[in-house]
């Protein structure tokens, strides 16, 4: 079995204005590097269009047919979100590759993949747009998992903005783990560690909030000290990734210090730790990410890690502040996982 990457050029019809930084040039970047230096042991898959009934899983009714009904039209939908003629098109190609990406790593079909999408997804929220997203990839794609078999799934977020539509989707569910290391305060000001989760859903939902200049030191403790051991206590049938690369230390928008060597350390623990739990079912998706040499650069990195051409490990030495960040959500968490981990 290879890798598959979901990549296509129609990705690039979306244009989100002039200068804005979620721009067609992004995925230009990436295609341009793995063009440049192809990894031996993947392969390229072409998306397809979301189902209406795939994505009313997550969302409302009212906000797919607001969205497909400005289909060849220009809008602008909050201060950061504008779509083009062919920003429909593409929001729905970007939700259908996460569901095929998801599919065939659990049918076996692929040994993990990487959805190489645009618009992102993580902050759509089930009745709207918002922070440069039309519809919730990561989230359609947990619920097509669902669908599809299993029984819980992990979905980890490490963009620098927090994923609050992944969040609220979920927060109230056990099948699903929601795991987020984010920059905090930040947009779009959710994502406090006492944000734990709702109901039944109480210690589901688990938010590392870092102030900036966090380092990949300091994301290897969150990692090794929060997110690992309570993946493997929720032991999931499949590990989906929000795979954001704007804490990158020259992303224009974000404010950490994170280099591409941290980002494949992220690909690489949690690729180890799909091998252990279920079977090596690992999906990166792809969110923010906003200088264009180093998300180019760190998605490739990401890429050699999931064909196996590639290992890292987090250096040591986590800051005192990043210490402090992972003490408040283990105190947020209190005992819900103690007796598993």
């Amino acid at each position: 079995m290879t890798t598959r990457l979901w990549c296509d050029s129609r990705f690039e019809l979306h244009v989100a204005g002039p200068m804005h930084p979620e721009s067609p040039g992004r995925l230009a970047a990436i295609r341009s590097v793995l063009d440049r230096a192809p990894i031996a042991g993947t392969t390229v898959e072409v998306p397809r269009h979301a189902t209406r009934e795939e994505l009313l899983a997550v969302h409302r009714e009212a906000h797919v047919d607001h969205v497909l009904s400005l289909q060849g039209r220009s809008a602008q939908l909050d201060p950061d979100t504008a779509m083009s003629p062919g920003s429909a098109d593409a929001a729905l190609l970007a939700a259908g590759a996460a569901v095929d990406a998801t599919v065939a790593v659990l049918e076996g079909r692929a040994a993990n993949a990487f959805a190489l999408v645009r618009p992102p997804g993580h902050h759509a929220e089930a009745d709207q747009a918002m922070g440069f997203c039309l519809f919730n990839n990561v989230a359609v794609a947990a619920e097509a998992a669902r669908r599809h078999g299993a029984e819980r799934v992990l979905v980890l977020d490490w963009d620098v903005h927090h994923g609050n539509g992944t969040q609220h989707v979920f927060e109230a569910r056990r099948d699903v783990l929601f795991c987020s290391s984010h920059q905090f305060p930040y947009y779009p000001g959710t994502g406090a560690p006492d944000e734990t989760g709702v109901g039944e859903g109480t210690g589901y939902t688990v938010n590392v909030a870092l102030p900036g200049g966090r380092t990949d030191a300091d994301y290897g403790a969150v990692f090794h000290d929060v997110f690992l051991p309570i993946a493997r206590a929720h032991r999931p049938d499949v590990v989906l990734v929000s795979a954001g690369f704007d804490p990158h230390r020259a992303d224009p928008i974000g404010g950490m210090n994170v280099t591409e060597r941290g980002f494949a350390a992220m690909t690489s623990v949690m690729k180890q730790l799909a091998d252990e739990v279920c079977r090596g079912r690992l999906v990166l998706l792809l969110e923010g990410g906003y200088d264009l040499d180093a998300l180019g650069q760190s998605v490739h990195a990401c890429v050699e890690v999931l064909a196996g051409r590639r290992r890292d490990e987090f250096p040591d030495g986590a800051s005192p502040e990043a210490r402090a960040a992972i003490a408040a959500t283990r105190a947020a968490l209190g005992n819900v996982w103690s007796a598993r981990t």
